[in-house]
C-alpha cells in the first residue's frame, strides 16, 4: 500500500514526464502517441517505475530502446520539476504498459 505522500509524488512524476514528452522529448517519442499511464515509487522515493503506453503497438520495441537510450536526459528534465519536492531525484525505469494491445486482442477473440 502507497502512502498519501508517494501518491503525491507519484501524481507528480506521471505530469511531468508526459509534459517532458511533449515538450523536450519529442525526438525521442518521434512522432508515437506516447501515454504515461503509471508510475509506482518506493517507500524511500529511491527508484520510480514508470508505465507507458504506445500507439502504434508495433513500434513499441523501438520507442523502449529510445527512452533507454536517454534515460539520463529525462532523468535530468524531471530532476529540474521535481526539486523543490525532493531531496534527490528517483532512478527511473520504464516499462511497457500492454494492457490496450491485450484489450483489443481479448476484443478481436470475442468478435470471431
Amino acid at each position: 500500500m502507497e502512502n498519501t505522500r508517494q501518491q503525491k509524488i507519484a501524481r507528480q512524476i506521471q505530469k511531468d514526464v508526459a509534459e517532458i514528452f511533449q515538450k523536450e522529448g519529442a525526438a525521442i517519442v518521434s512522432g508515437l502517441l506516447v501515454t504515461v499511464t503509471a508510475v509506482r515509487i518506493s517507500p524511500d522515493f529511491g527508484y520510480a517505475k514508470i508505465y507507458v503506453s504506445v500507439f502504434p503497438f508495433e513500434r513499441s520495441e523501438e520507442l523502449m530502446q529510445a527512452l533507454e537510450q536517454n534515460i539520463r536526459l529525462l532523468r535530468r528534465a524531471l530532476g529540474q520539476r521535481l526539486r523543490n519536492q525532493l531531496k534527490n531525484v528517483p532512478e527511473i525505469q520504464f516499462f511497457l504498459d500492454d494492457s490496450l494491445e491485450y484489450i483489443e486482442h481479448i476484443d478481436q477473440a470475442l468478435k470471431r
